[in-house]
């Protein structure tokens, strides 16, 4: 029997387009995977291998109470971007980097931008508060659906980190790095400083935990705080090594044409 072309099965889509099963539970890996593939890429095609990550509160504006560190996060990262614009290299190095919403995000993008640098914006999507900033460099703005694979991203390709004041989120990022350094899981220091010494030492008892034998006198010595943005510049800049034979990160080799491997 001759079957009618009206009633032959449709052509099912190839399955890395079907967007049901790509956002099915069963593709979660994929998906997963899709938040390290595609930055890395993006940062490989862009030469971008070092960052200087902004962390801090996306509740902070320019004229609310703590209106102040918003405009030190946008001198601090204005004032790295010139530095960095001013080193010899073929790549661009110590890239402002932050979350990518409002707040201190917002200020840090902007003051990197004003200076005339690329700066990157690694956003996640919530409910409320997070949508990408608008002085984010376009090409190096990205978006994510899992908090463990932008918090990779943050510690992948720093060299330092800035915490200016924040809530949980912040909180969180801050206890992700210092905890790295602690355990020793990353391939090269990252300086860290927390901004704000007044209001990092009210809200988390560093001395105490010493004291409770939770962490060691030698752990304090991870961080450093900074009160103002030349200060906290000094402070990065004698933190991280800026000669050209200075390892770089490991995501740099891959990053490498086959051609200068070694070189």
């Amino acid at each position: 029997m001759k079957v009618r072309k009206s009633d032959s099965p449709a052509n099912p889509p190839l399955a890395y387009k079907n967007e049901k099963f790509l956002d099915s539970e069963e593709a979660r890996p994929i998906r997963i995977l899709a938040e390290y593939l595609e930055p890395f890429r993006i940062f490989c095609r862009e030469q971008v291998h070092e960052t200087i990550v902004f962390f801090g509160s996306a509740r902070i504006a320019p004229d609310g109470p703590l209106g102040r560190y918003y405009e030190e996060a946008r001198e601090l990262a204005r004032l790295i971007t010139v530095w960095s614009k001013g080193l010899r290299s073929d790549v661009h190095r110590y890239v402002v980097c932050s979350g990518g919403g409002p707040g201190i995000m917002e200020a840090a993008n902007r003051g990197a931008s004003e200076a005339g640098g690329r700066t990157i914006g690694l956003n996640i999507g919530l409910p409320h508060e997070q949508r990408p900033n608008p002085y984010i460099t376009r090409e190096l703005s990205f978006q994510f659906h899992y908090f463990f694979m932008r918090k990779l991203w943050f510690a992948h390709l720093a060299r330092a980190l800035v915490v200016f004041p924040g809530g949980f989120g912040t909180l969180d990022e801050m206890m992700e790095i210092l905890t790295l350094q602690q355990t020793e899981k990353l391939d090269r220091p990252i300086t860290v400083l927390l901004y704000g010494s007044k209001y990092w030492k009210e809200i988390i008892n560093f001395d105490a935990l010493v004291r409770h034998g939770t962490i060691s006198r030698e752990d304090l010595d991870l961080f450093s705080f900074a009160d103002n943005p030349a200060a906290a510049l000094r402070l990065l800049q004698k933190g991280i090594r800026t000669q050209p034979e200075e390892k770089p990160p490991a995501f740099a080799h891959s990053c490498t044409p086959p051609q200068r491997q070694g070189a």
